[in-house]
């Protein structure tokens, strides 16, 4: 093997004067990393379901920052607003699917159908209705794109499977597009993310009984929190430098790189964990208990 290969080679990406488009923008991440970079010298279109939120959150960027409402979800919506920042710009370097939504606490045997579909629908279907209508534009600026994966890929999903599966999914879509765009001289990394604090996480994690004592069973440091701040910053680095992949909080690395041995050892383990048990007990006869709530935005 050549390893020469391996390394990478002319792996610069200046975002000033690029243009960026990124999705889920008015807030968390999205926002975060829009106002990065812009201030590192990138025009950036910054699409969100939220027309309100992400026009304001635009307007305190000034020049060189467009908001537009888009619906990942809607296909041919996505075609249209990628369009749109191709006319008014006339070209696009770089795109970041970021949008991403949870579900509401549940186990397979109980959620509802039209949950999952829509965490699926968004997450990882959302991804691909983002990142396809631009990828001429990519291969003819030679640019980057980068789909926003979670720790959780790689992390067991009992309680909150669709959101693992989602992403899990984002994962290989962004392998096989690195693959695929390295022909044109183009590229696309992955990025992952532990447990960052955006009002997802909070609705998920700290206003869920279930969320919560999940929570307090992930062990240290795998439970660290990083601002959606520390989020956006690893990002913007990894798009300046082309890197496949992306890792924040760096304390996920080993368990990404030993994923193989930890999951068998883990599936085992929590399979036969009584306290996993009664919490998944209670997690379903709540279910009986109220309607299923919607699915909740960072």
């Amino acid at each position: 093997m050549n390893l020469s290969r391996l390394l990478p080679t002319d792996t610069d990406f200046d975002v000033a004067d690029r243009v960026a488009v990124i999705t889920g923008a008015g807030r968390g991440i999205g926002g975060e990393l829009a106002r990065i970079l812009h201030r590192r010298g990138a025009t950036v279109a910054m699409l969100d379901l939220e027309e309100a939120e992400v026009g304001t959150a635009a307007a305190r960027l000034g020049s060189r920052a467009f908001a537009l409402r888009a619906d990942v979800a809607d296909r041919d919506g996505m075609v249209e607003a990628i369009a749109t920042v191709r006319e008014r710009f006339g070209r696009i370097d770089l795109v970041v699917a970021n949008a991403g939504i949870a579900p509401t606490p549940a186990t397979l045997r109980t959620m509802d159908p039209a949950d999952f579909d829509r965490v699926i629908g968004v997450n990882l279907t959302g991804v691909f209705n983002t990142v396809r209508p631009a990828l001429d534009d990519i291969v003819a600026t030679g640019g980057h794109v980068v789909v926003v994966s979670s720790c959780a890929a790689f992390a067991p999903g009992m309680g909150g499977s669709p959101y693992m599966i989602s992403k899990a999914g984002v994962e290989q879509l962004g392998r096989a597009l690195r693959v695929e765009l390295a022909v044109s001289g183009a590229s696309a990394g992955v990025a992952y993310f532990g447990i960052v604090d955006t009002a997802m996480t909070h609705h998920t994690l700290d206003d869920d009984e279930f969320g919560r004592a999940a929570d307090a069973m992930l062990p240290w440091p795998l439970n660290q929190r990083i601002s959606a701040a520390d989020a956006a910053l690893a990002v913007a680095d990894g798009i300046a430098r082309r890197a496949p992949r992306t890792i924040a909080p760096r304390v996920w690395e080993p368990y990404s790189l030993l994923r193989g041995a930890i999951n068998v050892l883990m599936d085992q383990y929590l399979s036969t964990d009584e306290q996993l048990r009664d919490l998944l007990r209670k997690l379903e006869q709540r279910a009986g208990t109220r309607p299923p709530n919607a699915s909740t935005r960072p």
